[in-house]
Order: C-alpha cells, then sequence, then structure tokens
C-alpha cells in the first residue's frame, strides 16, 4: 500500500476536507509538494478547478523533482463551482457534468492516475424517481469508464455519507449495483470518514467489497487525520491486507490542528497501523508486505 496526501487548488473548496489548499495552509503548489515529499508520502491527490485550469506543467515538474506520483485527480468543482451533478433532471447539464469529468479523466490519465466522482455523482431530488436518477447515473459511468479505460486507468465512485447524496451511502450496496449494471471499469473509493456514519463494521465492509476497493481515503470519525478520532485503523489495515489491496491510503482530512500537523499525523499513523512505509527516519516510504 502507497501513501498519499490531498492538494486543492480550488479556492471555493477552502473550506474543505483537504490538507494542502494552495492559497490557504501552504504557499502554494510548489510548497505543498515539497512538504508532501519531506514527510515521506508518495504521492498527491490533486484537486483541481477544472482540467483547462489544471497546472500539468508545474505539477509535472515538482513530481519529478520530488519523486512524487499522482495518486488520483478529483471532480468535485464541477459541483463547488457550477452545481454540475451526474443526476440531473435536465439532459443538458447532465451532459455538461459528464463533459467537465471526462476532460479531467483525460488530464489525469496524463499522470497514469484515476479520476474521482464523489460529490459530482449528484442525488435524487425533485420529481425525479430514484430509479431513473441511477439510470442516469450508470449510463454516464458506463461512458466515462470507457474513457478512463482508454487511459488505462479506472473510475474511482465514492458512496458518500446519507447527508451528502441519497444515492449509495454503503460499499455493499454500490458495489452489489456495479457489477449489477455491468460497470467493470469502475472501482470504489472507500473513504473511512464516510464509512464511519455508514457502515456497522468498517472493516468487515472492507473484506465484503474486496476486488471493488479502488482507492481509500485515509481519515478518521471527525474527518481530521488518522489518531485524531475514535476510528480503530488496526482492524482496518488488517481488511484492506486481507483482500489484497495494494493501492493508495490518501489523507483527505481537515488541516487540523494545522495542515503541516494533519500531514505529521497521518504519515505516523500509517507507519504505525499499515506498514506501508519505512521507519520515520527515513526519507521516502517504501512498500512493504502485510
Amino acid at each position: 500500500m502507497k501513501s498519499a496526501i490531498t492538494i486543492c487548488l480550488v479556492p471555493e473548496a477552502r473550506q474543505g476536507p483537504f490538507v494542502f489548499h494552495t492559497s490557504v495552509a501552504v504557499e502554494g503548489l510548489a510548497a505543498a509538494c515539497r512538504t508532501a515529499a519531506e514527510l515521506g508520502f508518495d504521492a498527491v491527490e490533486i484537486f483541481p478547478e477544472s482540467a483547462e485550469a489544471f497546472p500539468v506543467a508545474e505539477l509535472s515538474r515538482l513530481l519529478a523533482e520530488h519523486g512524487l506520483t499522482v495518486a488520483a485527480v478529483g471532480t468535485g468543482a464541477g459541483w463547488v463551482k457550477h452545481k454540475l451533478h451526474l443526476c440531473q433532471d435536465d439532459a443538458s447539464m447532465r451532459a455538461a457534468a459528464q463533459e467537465f469529468i471526462a476532460k479531467i479523466i483525460d488530464v489525469a490519465g496524463q499522470f497514469g492516475a484515476p479520476t474521482i466522482i464523489g460529490s459530482m455523482q449528484g442525488r435524487c431530488e425533485g420529481d425525479l424517481p430514484r430509479d431513473k436518477a441511477l439510470d442516469h447515473l450508470a449510463s454516464a459511468l458506463g461512458v466515462l469508464g470507457a474513457r478512463a479505460a482508454g487511459q488505462g486507468q479506472v473510475l474511482l465512485y465514492e458512496p458518500l455519507n446519507r447527508y451528502e447524496t441519497n444515492l449509495f451511502n454503503r460499499q455493499g450496496d454500490a458495489a452489489a449495483w456495479l457489477e449489477s449494471r455491468g460497470l467493470l471499469p469502475v472501482r470504489l473509493l472507500c473513504d473511512l470518514f464516510h464509512m464511519n456514519v455508514e457502515e456497522v463494521d468498517v472493516a468487515a465492509a472492507l473484506t465484503a467489497a474486496g476486488r471493488w476497493v479502488g482507492h481509500v481515503h485515509w481519515a478518521d470519525s471527525n474527518r481530521q487525520a488518522m489518531g485524531l478520532g475514535h476510528t480503530d485503523p488496526e482492524p482496518i489495515g488488517a481488511a484492506l491486507c486481507g483482500i489484497g489491496y495494494e493501492g493508495f491510503l490518501s489523507a483527505e482530512v481537515f488541516p487540523l490542528p494545522t495542515a503541516l500537523d494533519a500531514a505529521r499525523q497521518t504519515i505516523l499513523s500509517l507507519r504505525q497501523h499499515i506498514h506501508a512505509v519505512s521507519t520515520p527516519t527515513a526519507p521516502r516510504p517504501e512498500t512493504k508486505p502485510c
């Protein structure tokens, strides 16, 4: 398993659960990447304003300079900035949402990274029946999943808690639905914060999801860095090892008490509980067997 930390480039999301906000906690993308590397992270997870605004050249240079990769790329700005999502009743709005995500898939592919669909999945609301909303979602995930596959990547679908969507809140329900719809290029982004709200047993849910687990947001019960809430990471780590998960554990958490504190606590928790990194004195983490 590999470690990653979030960098948000969206000014409108500055209150969101991202460790580094380039205009707030850290002065710029360069400083965020430098700090991530100094602490021993393998990768960064980027949340851009759009594909057009993605700092491709600058990020490529920084990744090479610091020995980092891109774990994943988020699409939430499509909702935060433009109020677009994939289940809107208006066909033109759905098309705009799909196009926004498709362009990000293409940019993420340049970095060998998957794309996340979280808040842009939307919800069933108004006069739109749930089954119709799910038809819209399946159609979009089918097209976007194929596009991601063309980039050699999976598409990451994130079940959110009940306060953020009424589509899928639990990993098992989402996995069963993906399989029933034949959405094989899609995998689950299992966010431990959302899972703490919705799952009876987080570790058991990960075990049951098995091969559908494609990415993990490593966050405590209060959306702070792991170790600052009441989540027990030991059974979660064991479950991930048990299913043979080899992907990223990425800190999508609030920058509390500070961004640097959150980053340090995250890498410490990984070293303590997951053994995904080497000793704390090592300059770079190394993947180790469970």
